[in-house]
């Protein structure tokens, strides 16, 4: 089984956020990036299926040369080979059209994705790649099982879970559950060391027409400083619901 493993470069989120040119660019200074979390969770389930089934694992990011650190980290956890698409990850469906390119060309199996990425959880590249490539689909999948062809997942829905059973080719788009977080593996200096020889493979982006245009970014207000009242003085704690905040 060939399984591809889509990898978003997003910044932690321990870090400090400004914005530049008027608010219209994300300053990059000072920012750690990381494996985008959901991805991490689909990256460590492939690596299950790598070690009880003797799947290959490649990993993929669209992004310019400052997300290989983030496809090495992948190399050490455990995957075989990373494609970086060498083009800015405007939006979505940039994005979805540069990795269907790939998924084809490299006629993979099956496609793990994080059902969103911590930056702009926009939550539409899986099922973008799924209808570009009429593969089957699954979103928020927290649980997968594959025998020859056949797949059971199961995946979140409004108030429980559903349980699914569907055939490759599949796109998923994962979170956690997929694996938990006690099951996320650290690189060790023997995965680290041998990530330095696995093929990284850079490929130029195919033309696709950019549909939308980050014109600003804004910060969300900061909190009004917090106000103390004394236990005991129920008659102050009333009037500042009921006259200021409103909500009584």
């Amino acid at each position: 089984m060939k399984i591809l493993v889509c990898i978003s470069h997003v910044p932690d989120t321990t870090s400090k956020i400004n914005f530049t040119n008027g608010d219209t660019e994300f300053d990059t200074n000072g920012v750690q990036y990381v494996i985008n979390p959901n991805d991490e969770f689909g990256l460590t389930r492939a690596i299950w299926f790598q070690e009880q089934q003797g799947a290959t694992v490649t990993v993929v990011n669209v992004g310019g040369p400052e997300t290989e650190p983030t496809l090495r980290k992948a190399l050490a956890i455990g995957a075989n080979e990373a494609i970086r698409i060498n083009a800015t990850p405007t939006d979505g469906f940039f994005v979805a059209k540069q990795l269907a390119e790939v998924i084809k060309s490299g006629a993979y199996d099956l496609v793990i994705a994080g059902k969103e990425s911590l930056d702009y959880n926009g939550g539409m590249v899986p099922g973008m790649v799924a209808g570009i490539l009429d593969y089957n689909f699954l979103n928020s999948c927290i649980n997968i099982t594959v025998d020859g062809t056949n797949v059971k997942a199961v995946r979140e829905i409004d108030g429980g879970k559903e349980s699914i059973s569907t055939s490759l080719p599949l796109i998923i788009g994962g979170q956690k559950g997929i694996v938990e977080e006690k099951d996320l593996r650290i690189p060790n200096m023997r995965g680290i060391m041998t990530a330095r020889t696995k093929v990284l493979n850079v490929v130029e982006p195919i033309d696709v027409a950019i549909n939308t245009k980050a014109v600003k970014f804004e910060k969300p207000a900061p909190k009004s400083a917090v106000k103390m009242i004394a236990p005991d003085n129920l008659d102050e704690l009333i009037n500042l619901l009921h006259n200021e905040a409103k909500v009584i």
